[in-house]
């Protein structure tokens, strides 16, 4: 019961191919009762066994506020992860815990003028500290602080995590977590990935895995794949605006029904939280870190159109027909990428909150007011592409 309390609470808290063929797709566009009771008594009695219920829930909570702990977060400064230490600090915050955020480098630098760097401050005025350093000598970072838990959302081998680790567990950090990717997943013929499916041995952290299984009793890794939400600086569904805002077709290789997951940071943040605030259930844990539906590429395409208002037109190709690299061409896997998060729902009570298409409103509201839809752009490689298929636009064609 003081799990599930605790999973409403962080939940709360953070409130194949078809060459060439064109689609066009539009927006999506009390109860009661006779059988009352026949007497008071039956309502008095019921009240009487709900006062137990109350008073362990209450006491629940009493215990949790009393269980704050201090978190270090190490925080990457590119790519699509360092949003999850961003949505990851502000969950710890809104459940009352204490954090500390330090960032790879200097604060300087021009990487912090972008987001979500560019909006440490609501993370300072909820309580945090936000500090920059080398990971590689995290004591000297922090200025000998000490934690009850480290995350580490930087490394993607040992060579990068193993110093953060050696440092927490010589600081006598009572849990260590890792951000790993399900990107290490081997491919399958029975999707999606779950935990304990085949991973590429050589990955890079599938060796981080194994190193903090065997040097810490308490910790888990979480297994993110393509993220959304305010403050994300990695291009992914703005791939997608670039093009509609200026009724561009979207080229997307194969067939457009590849699936994929892609949830919103706040879900991460929640599930960490979960398990900060549940060490035991956690402990020794792989968690696939995502939301909980899958969408198709095309349905991807549909839904950043009805985002902003109007359309797609889709075309389909094949990449080495059109002689280009898909993964220089489009953001997404040109395959099934799609993992689902049973263990947190099942060891952590994790609930997923991610609404794509609503959360894709709120991304392109970004995106417009950033000015990003007026600015001049060139589409080389989408124009060789619509050339190959013959369904160029005229003033390519032309």
């Amino acid at each position: 019961m003081a799990m599930a309390a605790t999973a409403t609470a962080a939940a709360g808290a953070v409130a194949a191919f078809t060459s060439g063929r064109r689609i066009s797709t539009s927006p999506p566009s009390s109860l009661s009762s006779p059988f009352l009771p026949r007497a008071a008594g039956a309502i008095v009695a019921r009240r009487r066994r709900a006062a137990p219920t109350a008073r362990r829930a209450a006491a629940a909570v009493s215990v949790r506020a009393q269980a704050q702990k201090s978190v270090l977060i190490v925080n990457t400064n590119s790519g699509g992860h360092a949003v999850i230490g961003f949505y990851f600090a502000k969950a710890l915050l809104a459940a009352g815990h204490s954090v500390t955020v330090l960032t790879v480098g200097e604060e300087g630098s021009d990487k912090m003028k972008k987001p979500p760097f560019s909006r440490f401050s609501e993370l300072t005025s909820a309580g945090a500290s936000t500090v920059w350093g080398d990971p590689a000598d995290v004591g000297a970072a922090v200025g000998g602080a000490s934690f009850d838990v480290v995350l580490d959302n930087n490394g993607k081998d040992l060579d990068a995590v193993k110093p953060v680790a050696d440092w927490a567990k010589s600081a006598g950090v009572g849990q260590f977590l890792f951000i790993s990717s399900a990107g290490i997943y081997t491919l399958t013929d029975q999707p999606p990935h779950v935990e304990g499916d085949a991973v590429k041995e050589s990955a890079g952290h599938v060796g981080v895995e194994k190193y903090i299984a065997a040097e810490f009793g308490s910790w888990a890794s979480f297994r993110p794949q393509y993220m959304i939400g305010s403050g994300n600086n990695k291009d992914c569904e703005e791939w997608f605006f670039d093009r509609i805002v200026r009724k561009r077709p979207v080229p997307i290789p194969g067939s457009g029904m590849q699936l994929t997951n892609i949830s919103h940071a706040r879900d991460l943040g929640s599930m960490l939280t979960l398990a900060v605030e549940n060490p035991d259930a956690a402990a020794g844990k792989i968690f696939n870190c995502v939301s909980d539906r899958a969408v198709t590429l095309d349905g991807l395409a549909k839904m950043c159109a009805a985002a902003a208002g109007t359309t797609a037109e889709i075309v389909h190709y094949d990449p080495a027909a059109a002689g280009v690299d898909a993964k220089k061409a489009f953001p997404f896997r040109n395959m099934h990428f799609y993992a689902e998060p049973r263990a947190a729902k099942e060891v952590l009570g994790w609930t997923s909150s991610t609404n794509l298409p609503e959360d894709l409103k709120e991304r392109f509201a970004e995106y417009a007011s950033s000015g990003r839809g007026e600015k001049a752009m060139t589409f080389d490689l989408d124009d060789k592409i619509l050339s190959a298929v013959g369904a160029a636009p005229v003033s390519v064609a032309a």
